[in-house]
Protein backbone atom coordinates (compact mmCIF):
# COMPACT_ATOMS: atom_id res chain seq x y z
CA UNK A 1 0.00 0.00 0.00
CA UNK A 2 0.82 3.69 -0.90
CA UNK A 3 1.30 6.10 1.72
CA UNK A 4 -1.40 9.06 1.81
CA UNK A 5 0.12 12.43 0.13
CA UNK A 6 1.65 15.03 2.45
CA UNK A 7 -0.37 17.58 3.30
CA UNK A 8 1.40 21.77 2.67
CA UNK A 9 3.44 21.28 5.85
CA UNK A 10 4.90 18.13 4.36
CA UNK A 11 3.04 16.13 7.43
CA UNK A 12 1.17 13.39 6.59
CA UNK A 13 -2.41 14.40 7.18
CA UNK A 14 -4.56 13.52 10.75
CA UNK A 15 -6.01 10.24 10.27
CA UNK A 16 -9.42 10.39 12.02
CA UNK A 17 -12.84 10.08 10.77
CA UNK A 18 -16.22 8.40 10.78
CA UNK A 19 -18.46 7.92 7.41
CA UNK A 20 -21.99 5.64 7.48
CA UNK A 21 -24.66 5.72 4.89
CA UNK A 22 -27.42 3.55 3.96
CA UNK A 23 -27.96 2.39 0.74
CA UNK A 24 -30.59 0.70 -1.37
CA UNK A 25 -30.42 -2.73 -1.93
CA UNK A 26 -29.79 -3.07 -5.37
CA UNK A 27 -26.43 -2.72 -7.68
CA UNK A 28 -26.67 0.53 -8.05
CA UNK A 29 -26.60 1.55 -4.28
CA UNK A 30 -23.51 -0.94 -4.11
CA UNK A 31 -21.61 1.01 -7.10
CA UNK A 32 -22.67 4.57 -4.65
CA UNK A 33 -21.42 2.74 -1.72
CA UNK A 34 -17.95 2.17 -3.25
CA UNK A 35 -17.75 5.36 -4.79
CA UNK A 36 -18.75 7.45 -1.75
CA UNK A 37 -16.34 5.49 0.73
CA UNK A 38 -13.42 6.39 -2.27
CA UNK A 39 -14.56 9.73 -1.74
CA UNK A 40 -14.01 9.65 1.62
CA UNK A 41 -11.04 7.84 2.20
CA UNK A 42 -9.27 10.65 -0.12
CA UNK A 43 -10.71 13.38 1.76
CA UNK A 44 -9.03 11.88 4.82
CA UNK A 45 -5.68 11.46 3.11
CA UNK A 46 -5.82 8.08 1.25
CA UNK A 47 -5.95 9.13 -2.58
CA UNK A 48 -7.59 8.00 -5.08
CA UNK A 49 -5.46 5.23 -6.68
CA UNK A 50 -3.23 4.49 -4.25
CA UNK A 51 -2.59 0.67 -3.08
CA UNK A 52 -4.38 1.47 0.22
CA UNK A 53 -7.69 3.19 -1.84
CA UNK A 54 -7.37 0.17 -4.62
CA UNK A 55 -7.93 -2.34 -1.55
CA UNK A 56 -10.42 -0.58 0.17
CA UNK A 57 -12.44 -0.53 -3.32
CA UNK A 58 -12.27 -4.18 -3.23
CA UNK A 59 -13.32 -4.85 0.03
CA UNK A 60 -16.42 -2.48 -0.34
CA UNK A 61 -17.11 -3.34 -3.29
CA UNK A 62 -17.50 -7.07 -2.72
CA UNK A 63 -19.23 -6.80 0.99
CA UNK A 64 -22.22 -4.42 -0.53
CA UNK A 65 -22.40 -6.80 -3.92
CA UNK A 66 -22.55 -9.84 -1.29
CA UNK A 67 -25.21 -7.25 1.02
CA UNK A 68 -27.05 -6.57 -2.34
CA UNK A 69 -27.43 -10.35 -3.61
CA UNK A 70 -27.40 -12.52 -0.35
CA UNK A 71 -28.50 -9.93 2.26
CA UNK A 72 -31.21 -8.36 0.68
CA UNK A 73 -34.92 -8.08 2.33
CA UNK A 74 -37.11 -6.66 0.06
CA UNK A 75 -37.69 -2.82 1.34
CA UNK A 76 -34.60 -2.74 3.57
CA UNK A 77 -31.48 -1.04 2.55
CA UNK A 78 -27.95 -2.07 3.62
CA UNK A 79 -25.21 0.35 5.37
CA UNK A 80 -21.77 0.54 5.29
CA UNK A 81 -19.81 2.00 7.61
CA UNK A 82 -15.87 3.37 7.23
CA UNK A 83 -13.83 4.11 9.93
CA UNK A 84 -10.04 5.44 9.85
CA UNK A 85 -8.64 4.78 13.56
CA UNK A 86 -5.09 5.83 13.60
CA UNK A 87 -3.92 3.76 10.67
CA UNK A 88 -5.99 1.09 11.11
CA UNK A 89 -9.18 1.39 8.23
CA UNK A 90 -12.37 -0.45 9.44
CA UNK A 91 -14.85 -1.07 7.15
CA UNK A 92 -18.93 -2.86 7.77
CA UNK A 93 -20.79 -3.47 5.61
CA UNK A 94 -24.19 -4.67 7.35
CA UNK A 95 -27.76 -6.16 6.13
CA UNK A 96 -31.29 -7.17 7.97
CA UNK A 97 -30.29 -11.04 6.80
CA UNK A 98 -29.20 -12.63 9.58
CA UNK A 99 -29.74 -16.30 8.37
CA UNK A 100 -27.31 -16.13 5.39
CA UNK A 101 -24.18 -15.98 6.36
CA UNK A 102 -20.62 -16.18 5.23
CA UNK A 103 -18.31 -18.67 7.41
CA UNK A 104 -16.31 -17.25 9.93
CA UNK A 105 -12.69 -16.50 8.94
CA UNK A 106 -10.44 -19.78 8.93
CA UNK A 107 -13.40 -22.21 8.73
CA UNK A 108 -12.99 -24.47 5.79
CA UNK A 109 -15.62 -23.91 2.87
CA UNK A 110 -17.15 -26.22 0.78
CA UNK A 111 -14.90 -26.74 -2.86
CA UNK A 112 -16.53 -24.82 -5.61
CA UNK A 113 -17.29 -26.49 -8.94
CA UNK A 114 -14.13 -25.78 -11.31
CA UNK A 115 -16.83 -23.45 -13.32
CA UNK A 116 -18.68 -21.98 -10.80
CA UNK A 117 -19.24 -18.09 -11.62
CA UNK A 118 -19.99 -17.55 -7.91
CA UNK A 119 -18.51 -18.09 -4.61
CA UNK A 120 -15.30 -16.42 -4.42
CA UNK A 121 -15.99 -13.33 -3.12
CA UNK A 122 -15.13 -14.20 0.80
CA UNK A 123 -11.93 -15.48 -0.65
CA UNK A 124 -11.17 -11.81 -1.57
CA UNK A 125 -12.04 -10.66 1.68
CA UNK A 126 -9.85 -13.45 2.88
CA UNK A 127 -6.87 -12.65 0.89
CA UNK A 128 -7.07 -8.32 0.88
CA UNK A 129 -8.05 -7.60 4.42
CA UNK A 130 -5.76 -7.95 7.14
CA UNK A 131 -8.43 -9.32 9.63
CA UNK A 132 -12.63 -9.43 9.01
CA UNK A 133 -14.81 -11.32 10.92
CA UNK A 134 -19.02 -11.57 10.74
CA UNK A 135 -21.08 -10.09 13.68
CA UNK A 136 -24.29 -9.69 14.79
CA UNK A 137 -26.19 -7.27 13.62
CA UNK A 138 -28.84 -5.48 16.69
CA UNK A 139 -31.64 -6.02 16.25
CA UNK A 140 -31.54 -7.98 13.86
CA UNK A 141 -28.91 -9.09 10.69
CA UNK A 142 -25.29 -9.39 10.07
CA UNK A 143 -22.49 -7.53 9.82
CA UNK A 144 -19.34 -8.15 8.28
CA UNK A 145 -16.09 -6.52 8.64
CA UNK A 146 -13.32 -6.05 7.28
CA UNK A 147 -10.37 -4.17 8.50
CA UNK A 148 -6.96 -3.02 6.59
CA UNK A 149 -3.52 -1.94 8.45
CA UNK A 150 -2.27 1.76 6.66
CA UNK A 151 1.22 1.63 6.00
CA UNK A 152 1.95 4.99 7.72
Amino acid sequence: MSAPSMSSTGQAPALAGVFVQRFSSTPRGARLARRLVLHRLDSWGVPHGSEASDTAALLVAELAANAVTHGRVPGRDFEVAAELRGRTLRIEVSDTRGELRPSAPGMPRAPMPLLAETGRGMLLVEALADRWDVLDRVPVGKAVVAELELPY
